[in-house]
């Protein structure tokens, strides 16, 4: 199978659309119910499907990526698995100690951007549509399949219909809270940048904004001035798919892959842990450290030092007074005295 392909890249690329292609066939009855009017979110979709393998793989390839993914992958039935993925793909626990406030924001960005995806592709991509029969009534079609007929005037119908606008309310909350914590937090001034940090905030903010004002002008404007605002929104979604992934929001397709790492870390760490070569305390897997040490080697990077040791198998307080050691000429590592923050949590 490899061999039939220049790359993995162009395996997956291919192997990706022509799943979508037939999907597509099964979804819109053998193409007689396709959406043109949606082309334009089609095509930028398969730009961004483009650009998202260009990175994965590129990332993937990297020695340590492939551990994580080699031996993630054999590692996700674990019991723990689906605690993990809840915690860091839904309810985003991991950045509960950082603050309630950073908290509600990711929870709003994300879950507003999940919801958005989960109702766009599908109808994108004709895998789910609406018919409308006599009396009021649509049918909720789902993969060429009949789901149920429900009222136009019901909560259901009322619901499928404004779940993006209530992604995008969820949406316009958290990067609003996310933009004011930039500008008031003094560490994130100092960290930030313009193109990185806030433009990605501001895309995500114009696509919400003019989405709402498309069922703003279709309830109270009657219609007027929807083209226009369609093709904007349509651009702006299209500029947003095709730059997400490689920018900061790449970080949004590549969450999954922190599952592999906690089942990697757990999983290891479970069976014997390594001790500090300088402090004696257990900070990571043996398993681990010895990664470290053999992806170091393969990158040509040795940290063997003069006292007997790989500097991976010290500890990160042990290390960062190992390094100040080597700069003052004065043992510092050999002092027995924690940090102040070492056991900060966040």
């Amino acid at each position: 199978m490899n061999n039939a392909f220049a790359s993995h890249y162009a395996k997956s690329m291919f192997l990706t659309v022509l799943g979508i292609l037939i999907l597509m066939f099964i979804g819109t009855r053998m193409f007689t119910h396709v959406d043109m009017n949606l082309y334009g979110y089609m095509v930028g979709t398969l730009v961004f499907l483009g650009g998202f393998f260009y990175r994965f793989i590129a990332w993937g390839e990297r020695p340590p990526t492939k551990i994580i993914i080699k031996k993630g992958i054999k590692l996700l039935f674990r019991k723990s698995t689906p605690k993990t993925a809840t915690n860091h793909l839904a309810t985003y626990k991991f950045i509960w100690n950082r603050g309630i406030y950073r908290w509600t924001q990711h929870l709003l960005i994300g879950w507003g951007v999940i919801i958005s995806c989960f109702v766009t592709f599908p109808l994108v991509f004709s895998w789910m549509y609406f018919t409308m029969e006599e009396g009021g009534m649509y049918t909720i079609v789902l993969m060429g399949m009949n789901i149920m007929t429900v009222p136009a005037d019901g909560l259901i119908a009322f619901m499928s219909y404004n779940a993006l606008n209530f992604s995008a309310v969820m949406v316009i909350t958290g990067v609003c809270m996310a933009l004011y914590r930039r500008l008031k937090n003094m560490q994130a001034r100092a960290e930030q940048k313009f193109l990185y940090d806030f433009v990605p905030l501001y895309l995500l903010l114009f696509i919400s904004i003019t989405g709402l004002l498309l069922t703003f002008i279709n309830i109270f404007l009657h219609g007027a001035g929807h083209y226009v605002m369609s093709l904007i929104h349509q651009y702006s979604v299209i500029l947003t798919l095709i730059y997400l992934p490689f920018g900061k929001l790449a970080h949004i397709p590549f969450r999954p892959m922190s599952v592999f790492a906690k089942n990697y870390r757990e999983h290891y760490g479970e069976k014997s842990m390594k001790q500090c070569k300088v402090c004696g305390t257990e900070f990571v897997s043996t398993k681990q450290s010895k990664d470290v040490i053999d992806v170091l080697d393969q990158n040509q990077l040795e940290f063997n030092m003069k006292d007997g040791f790989n500097l991976a198998e010290l500890c990160l307080p042990c290390r960062r007074k190992y390094r100040i050691a080597r700069f003052s000429g004065v043992a510092t590592h050999e002092v027995p005295v924690k940090e102040a923050n070492q056991n900060a949590k966040g």
